[in-house]
């Protein structure tokens, strides 16, 4: 299966992670400004900095973390006004059957606000992601049923969950998950990423990251 995986990745028909746990070699990221437009987020609309994570419903590292590290993240960075969160769809169809739906699942429960309790639901439930198992996660959560179905059927999301897929090409992104750290614009439309983290790390690896950016001294950097 590896030698497979590396045939996959040499060819560049698909992106996933290998990488073991550990704390994270911060490097450079592109030069490119990261698009935000249309992106579900959590936070302060006045944040001046952004985790924009991409990420595949299925993939054991970006469960692991959506699971463990992503509540204490948001406990200690974005409920208290300091960074804005970001999640990009980057399913890797080949390996993972079920993400690609999934993925639009949530930006369906989004149209009755509850994108992020579908995402945490979806990552606490990767044994029941199939396409007709998603109205049962609908119901749990309150949706209206027909209407979340109806959306789900129609595909009215795949378009933006392919951008998203382009969009990690453009930003070099090599596996999930894979976050993006920097300053947004004025108009939080758009990330200059200044950090990325790539695969499973330790939390110690966000905290090199974001306690530097968010310090007084940090800002004449940006």
């Amino acid at each position: 299966m590896r030698g497979l995986l590396q045939w996959f990745l040499f060819a560049g028909l698909v992106t996933v992670s290998l990488v073991p746990q550990g704390v994270a070699q911060l490097v450079n990221a592109t030069p490119l400004f990261i698009s935000l437009e249309d992106v579900p987020s959590l936070g302060d609309a006045n944040a001046r900095i952004a985790i924009v994570e991409f990420a595949d419903y299925q993939c054991p590292y970006c469960v692991a973390y959506a699971n463990n590290m992503l509540p204490q993240i948001i406990s200690d960075y974005v409920k208290t006004g300091k960074v804005r969160y970001f999640f990009k769809d980057l399913p890797i169809e080949i390996l993972h059957p079920d993400a690609f739906k999934a993925a639009e699942a949530a930006r369906c429960a989004g149209e009755q606000d509850k994108y992020w309790e579908m995402h945490n639901r979806l990552f606490k439930s990767v044994q029941a992601l199939g396409v007709n198992e998603m109205p049962g996660h609908a119901r749990i959560l309150g949706l209206d049923v027909p209407d979340f179905k109806q959306c789900l059927d129609s595909g009215r999301y795949a378009s933006q969950v392919r951008k998203d897929i382009q969009d990690s090409k453009k930003y070099g992104v090599q596996g999930t998950p894979t976050f993006f750290i920097g300053p947004l614009d004025t108009q939080q439309a758009r990330m200059k990423p200044l950090k990325k983290i790539e695969g499973s790390q330790l939390y110690v690896a966000f905290q090199q990251a974001l306690d530097p950016l968010l310090s007084p001294a940090g800002e004449e950097n940006y």
